[in-house]
């Protein structure tokens, strides 16, 4: 175990479907995070090119708009053997953070058209550390990702310790988070579309659980930060919710479930505590689900994490 980390989530909107100047401003991000202090920065779900909201929206018989929609996100997303990722890698490296980082990732490794809601890992070396796949992308979210299997299910070690990460509903599934508990991650990463009630009651709950803290990283996102040459935007009312289609409402908890910090809601900005890393387990003298309050003569958990290969 390591001492004291300060870590901050990045609640903050992509350059709507911009791939290239999204980038550039997730750098920027990093750099701020870094001189406020900060050794790991988390980024919401999809912030790279942002998340497709229009699927909660447009009806899967509205071809014309969806075909559209879905070269352009795909055009924009990461492939991890593209030049984007070495820029990422190049600003955690500059920045001297550690980065978790929510992206659209295409299938390199076969069509090059199918695509994943993915989270990449980088160290404060510039290393891509790790790649993981959403298990199951929610109801509207089938228009655009598909299902990622189990290969990358697996905690990762960065130099203040070890952390892991679950992609918006995936936390709402208890195997999927006993799966993480059982590798012993100091820091659970929750990168989100999803905001308010019940959501950050789960979060408090899963830090309780785990006995870890947790950072939920939401994406705020107004009417006007969707460029009006996409059709779909009249779709979102300008009156409702005064235009705020997500108020990102990040947090940061404790190992306890108490919260740190947040929510912070409607607005862009680093949501940043510091975390004592030693102190973080105490919690778990009481309350170790994936140790003396697990009974494995009672129930086992068998996770297959055998990659699935479209050709062999």
């Amino acid at each position: 175990m390591k001492g004291k980390v300060q870590v901050s989530a990045a609640q903050f909107a992509p350059v709507f479907l911009d791939r290239k100047s999204t980038i550039r401003k997730a750098g920027d991000i990093m750099a701020e995070a870094a001189r406020a202090g900060s050794k790991l920065i988390v980024f919401p779900e999809a912030f790279i090119p942002g998340y497709p909201c229009w699927v909660w929206k447009l009806a899967a018989g509205e071809d014309r708009q969806l075909q559209a929609l879905c070269v352009e996100y795909l055009m924009n997303s990461v492939g991890l053997g593209g030049s984007e990722v070495d820029d990422l890698c190049r600003a955690a490296r500059q920045n001297k953070i550690n980065v978790v980082m929510g992206v659209s990732e295409p299938n390199d490794e076969a069509s090059r058209t199918l695509m994943f809601n993915s989270v990449l890992f980088i160290d404060e070396k510039g290393l891509l550390l790790s790649r993981r796949r959403k298990l199951v992308p929610t109801g509207g979210e089938r228009l655009i990702w598909a299902m990622g299997d189990w290969s990358t299910l697996q905690a990762v070690d960065m130099p203040f310790g070890r952390l892991c990460a679950l992609i918006c509903w995936e936390n709402y599934m208890p195997l999927a988070r006993y799966a993480m508990f059982a590798q012993g991650p100091q820091i659970f990463c929750a990168l989100t579309w999803d905001r308010g009630e019940p959501w950050l009651s789960s979060m408090r709950h899963i830090a309780r659980e785990g006995g870890l803290y947790l950072i939920s990283a939401g994406m705020p996102l107004h009417r006007e930060q969707i460029p009006d040459r996409f059709e779909f935007r009249e779709l979102f009312s300008a009156a409702q919710d005064e235009g705020w289609i997500n108020g990102g409402d990040s947090v940061i908890v404790g190992s306890s479930g108490s919260l740190i910090a947040g929510p912070l809601h409607r607005q862009e900005g680093l949501l940043t505590a510091e975390l004592d890393l030693r102190a973080g387990p105490g919690p778990k003298w009481e309350l170790d689900v994936a140790g003396h309050y697990a009974r494995p003569d009672v129930f086992q958990l068998s996770v297959n994490r055998d990659e699935k290969r479209i050709v062999i």
